[in-house]
């Protein structure tokens, strides 16, 4: 049968990257980040309830959500986070669900990766078959958001420090990878974790045939 496969990290970790080669591999993806936002473009029904609960000063003049101006209000802010994680988080499990029923009906044996920041913190990773957990040191991190946002050193701490700890969400993985060095090295052990995964698909689909 089909596997569902949970894919984390914290920023700057490599999950994007890592979620790309899998695509490459032949794994679908469904990118939890992208997911919402489809969810909040207007008109649909988290972006009135976020309209409803934060106001309609975190919205440009064309309606759409700035990102960086509610990223702001809740970082650092617990009860507002939380109140935006309850309204997002069970309509992106649900369009995940829906997505993966869709997916495995045409491919009984396929990898299907769901690509998540808040996996763990979430409880999403509960659904999962697998959880895959990317890893880096503090650094390499930094130095990774450095080159591809405007924020500076001391806020891509800051926020770093306020996600759950990278030792924390090992405890949670099935499988880890290591991604302290070039991009060839995280290839060859994702190459490594999807034949792997491929092979327990192909395992559950023999085993389900009568």
């Amino acid at each position: 049968m089909s596997l569902l496969v949970g894919l984390t990290g914290g920023m700057g970790s490599g999950k994007t990257l890592s979620a790309s080669f899998f695509k490459d591999l032949g794994a679908f993806i469904l990118d939890a980040d992208l997911i919402c936002r489809k969810l909040v473009e207007p008109g649909q029904a988290a972006w009135k309830e976020i309209e409803a609960v934060f106001g309609k000063e975190i919205f440009t003049g064309s309606g759409n959500l700035d990102r960086r101006k509610l990223a702001d209000i809740i970082f650092g802010d617990p009860e507002k986070k939380q109140t935006l994680e309850d309204i997002l988080h069970p309509k992106v499990f649900e369009f995940e669900r829906l997505e993966y029923d869709s997916i495995r009906k045409e491919h009984p044996n396929a990898l299907v990766i769901v690509d998540a920041a808040l996996l763990i913190e979430s409880g999403n990773y509960k659904k999962m078959d697998k959880v895959i957990v990317v890893n880096s040191d503090e650094k390499n991190r930094i130095n990774r958001i450095l080159a591809r946002s405007e924020l500076s050193r001391d806020e891509i701490a800051d926020r770093i420090k306020n996600q759950m700890p990278s030792d924390e969400k090992v405890r949670y993985a099935d499988f880890v990878l290591e991604n302290s060095l070039d991009k060839g090295n995280l290839l060859s052990k994702v190459i490594d974790i999807h034949t792997k995964l491929a092979l327990l698909a192909a395992e559950n689909i023999e085993k389900s045939i009568p």
